[in-house]
């Protein structure tokens, strides 16, 4: 069968669109691009793993293989692989963080982008140069606006022209989309609890174990969905000298019974455990969990989210059995002591309650600061 006029006449101009595809195809999969400053840091692994930037800043620990040069000259030795010292005694943790200039990791996994959130965490007192931010987003279209969001607070943030820029800011991205739902009421049902909290707790986990570097003194778990706290959160925390302190966290709210603004508890997870709730433990199968906040499941704990006092000692302290991940700091040797969120049922417990129990059998104990207040935003 004769080949059409019109098709022999367009075979040359098909082989140099197919040639120049295959060019732009090779050069998006092999070719460097660390020169293109719009190129997003979660956008390109493959290209990310050749750039010289990667894992540079000191506050992180190299995490890239050593690769040879491709051509030597006639008679060069090839490099050594590169040795990094870190001399971990001087990683201190102390009542004044400022003064000891001590690296403050900032975590926060993110479903959705508040810029209350971002402008509360801009107006940080501590030196800002100390600060490293790390954020873990999911999958999915809500994960992709967030992401969206968050990139160009970033470039404003972090534009060379700003003098209070952060030290450094990781963002990950999930593998996954998320299985459970973002909305308020949804997620906060008792049957979505479980897959729920073992989903933050995974994903916690991966964000803490990625960003973790040899350098970093403290690690402050902050949710996106915290959208006020003192300027001064991070020393006034840190000044309890505490492997784990939590501040109360509460909501602000519109009181149609006093037709005025109000406040009222949020995070419940911060509490004191009670015999009642260590027979029901007693009573449970392997994989069942612990609950709080629930009528189905009463537990009788004393929970901080009561015991706050909006005259009284903002100082006051009292110890904790578990702890919320509203806002957390936490020293950095309780991380890497093996203290991380169980995505499973540890002890019937799971996330942050169960962080707070792991870290007590490593010897490490919660401390609460019920007079101490945050803000959640309200949906």
């Amino acid at each position: 069968m004769a080949v059409a006029r019109s098709l022999r006449r367009n075979t040359t101009i098909t082989y140099v669109l197919a040639g120049g595809l295959c060019i732009f195809f090779l050069y998006f999969f092999f070719g460097d691009t660390s020169q293109i400053p719009s190129l997003p840091n979660y956008a390109a692994p493959k290209q990310l793993l050749k750039s010289k930037d990667a894992a540079s800043n000191p506050l992180s620990p190299p995490s890239l293989p050593f690769r040879k040069p491709a051509k030597l000259a006639e008679g060069e030795a090839p490099p050594r692989p590169p040795v990094v010292h870190y001399h971990m005694n001087n990683v201190t943790t102390t009542s004044d963080p400022v003064g000891n200039r001590e690296s403050i990791l900032i975590l926060t996994p993110l479903a959705r982008f508040y810029g209350e959130y971002w402008d509360n965490l801009c107006k940080l007192s501590y030196p800002h140069d100390l600060i490293s931010l790390g954020f873990i987003i999911p999958k999915g279209r809500e994960g992709n606006l967030a992401t969206q969001q968050l990139q160009e607070r970033i470039q404003v943030t972090q534009a060379p022209t700003n003098k209070n820029r952060f030290a450094s800011i990781t963002i990950l991205r999930q593998d996954e989309e998320p299985s459970v739902l973002q909305d308020e009421k949804e997620r906060h049902a008792l049957s979505a609890q479980k897959e729920r909290r073992a989903a933050m707790s995974r994903a916690r986990n991966a964000l803490l174990f990625t960003t973790l570097g040899p350098t970093t003194s403290w690690v402050l778990w902050l949710d996106s969905d915290v959208v006020e706290t003192p300027t001064s959160l991070i020393q006034d925390l840190a000044s309890h000298d505490k492997p784990l302190v939590v501040p109360n966290c509460f909501q602000r709210y519109y009181n149609k019974d006093k037709e005025a603004m109000d406040v009222r508890p949020y995070d419940f997870n911060s509490l004191i455990d009670s015999p009642t709730a260590r027979g029901l433990a007693d009573k449970m199968g392997p994989d069942e969990i612990l609950l709080e906040g629930y009528a189905e499941m009463a537990t009788y704990r004393s929970l901080m989210a009561y015991m706050a006092d909006a005259s009284g000692d903002a100082r006051r302290e009292i110890a904790l059995d578990g702890v919320g991940g509203t806002a957390l700091l936490v020293k950095a040797d309780v991380h890497r002591d093996g203290a991380m969120f169980p995505p499973f049922p540890f002890y019937h417990l799971i996330e942050t309650e169960g962080f707070a129990k792991m870290a007590q059998r490593l010897g490490w104990h919660a401390t609460g600061l019920p007079n101490y207040f945050v803000y959640h935003y309200n949906e």
